[in-house]
């Protein structure tokens, strides 16, 4: 089970993806493919891509979550 820090990341991020995920859920069963979870995958790094450009002070979400904020290099 996830816990603690990692548990408020995983919440912090499926609330940013909530538009995505719903799209995924409706699907019928076995209409998922490799093709499809790809795209889904690129869809859900361009939404990171996006937030973190939207942050009004760089690594905010990692500052909230109480993580460091990474090197830019």
């Amino acid at each position: 089970m996830i816990t603690g820090r990692k548990e408020n990341l995983a919440m912090a991020i499926d609330l940013r993806l909530t538009d995505l995920w719903s799209e995924l859920f409706e699907l019928e069963p076995g209409k998922l493919d490799t093709e499809l979870l790809g795209w889904f995958l690129r869809a859900a790094y361009g939404q990171g891509y996006t937030d973190a450009l939207r942050e009004t002070q760089r690594g905010q979400l990692c500052l909230d979550l109480g993580y460091a904020v990474p090197d830019t290099a």
